[in-house]
């Protein structure tokens, strides 16, 4: 009866995760014109950063919300806490939050929270006039976006998970002044220029039980059209498909602790040419981690760099992107883990 189980199983989990491959590649042949709150692309945090973004496949406890929620299935501790900061170009800068909680070992599964908030700083505001530059300048603007969330992960064999993650975005680009432009007597019309959207992000993860070596897919920001004043636009819906390995199953030999992670992702974009991105994770030792990554299709920024060490349940990441004339990108974030 056992056996019977088992092998019922892997034919549900292999059935599910078919299904889902299909379902998401058809969505993704969608290629509009036009997508908003690209904001929801930037990977925030700095392993992700350090790694080129390429995580699909690695399991990362709370973090994996904002790659592929099924990252979060086998989760060890029960609680686990991140917080990061991005500074980007023209100093925008990104700041995301998850905490995910494991009841009962993972036996009803990984329960998670999410939170990302973008700070697009200060801008002149200006409104046309009747003077020789044809503008006078009107109050400081601060758009902001920000996306939060709650996810669900659940390991449904010894190799196979899934997880999901629903958010609500909301988009504030601040607001516009209109003249009445034949009666200059009417006041003039203000409007705030705000926009909302629910999103769904799902993905897999199957362990093939040779060595370590894990394939998996996910789909991030699936929503319906967003409506922004009298023009609708679409998020930027990304599907991956990705493969990773610890390399040193190949040759390790005796107790060594050495790790070297590869990880291998394919995306397919609305609103971005397709991309692969590879990304490398060395532990010479279990507190440090040394990561480099490479994106395809990218003008600017293209390789990427970073280091982790942790200690004690507490892990600080940093990672550095070059991004050409645009400047450079700097990502710090802590874990920790009870």
């Amino acid at each position: 009866m056992r056996i019977k189980g088992n092998i019922g199983m892997r034919k549900s989990s292999l059935t599910v995760l078919i299904l889902l491959v299909a379902l998401s590649f058809s969505m993704a042949q969608v290629k509009l014109a036009q997508t908003g709150a690209q904001f929801l692309s930037v990977d925030s945090d700095a392993k992700a950063g350090g790694m080129a973004g390429a995580l699909t496949t690695v399991e990362m406890n709370s973090a994996a919300l904002f790659f592929n929620p099924a990252g979060m299935a086998r989760m060890e501790t029960a609680i686990d806490v991140m917080a990061s900061q991005s500074q980007w170009i023209a100093d925008i800068s990104y700041n995301s939050f998850a905490a995910a909680f494991n009841p009962s070992g993972g036996k009803y599964g990984v329960f998670a929270a999410s939170l990302v908030s973008v700070d697009y700083g200060e801008i002149q505001g200006t409104q046309r006039w009747d003077n020789e530059p044809g503008y006078i300048d009107t109050e400081i603007l601060t758009p902001s976006a920000y996306a939060a969330g709650f996810g669900y992960a659940k390991a449904l064999s010894d190799k196979f998970s899934v997880g999901g993650h629903v958010k609500y975005v909301g988009l504030n680009y601040g607001k516009s002044v209109y003249p009445d432009e034949e009666d200059s007597s009417i006041p003039d019309t203000v409007k705030n220029h705000l926009a909302y959207s629910n999103a769904f992000d799902f993905g897999t993860i199957y362990r093939t039980g040779w060595k370590s070596l894990a394939f998996g897919m996910s789909v991030r920001n699936f929503s319906n059209e967003v409506t922004f004043e009298s023009e609708g636009f679409q998020l930027p819906l990304t599907f991956t498909l990705g493969i990773s390995m610890d390399l040193m199953d190949l040759i390790r030999e005796g107790e060594s602790q050495q790790q070297m992670l590869l990880s291998v992702d394919a995306l397919h974009y609305r609103s971005h040419a397709e991309q692969v991105r590879i990304g490398v994770e060395y532990k010479p030792i279990d507190m440090l981690s040394l990561r480099t990554g490479y994106m395809s299709s990218n003008d600017e920024n293209d390789i990427s760099f970073g280091l982790g060490i942790q200690a004690l349940g507490l892990v600080v990441d940093y990672a550095y992107e070059p991004f050409g004339r645009l400047g450079d990108v700097q990502r710090m974030t802590v874990r920790f883990s009870i």
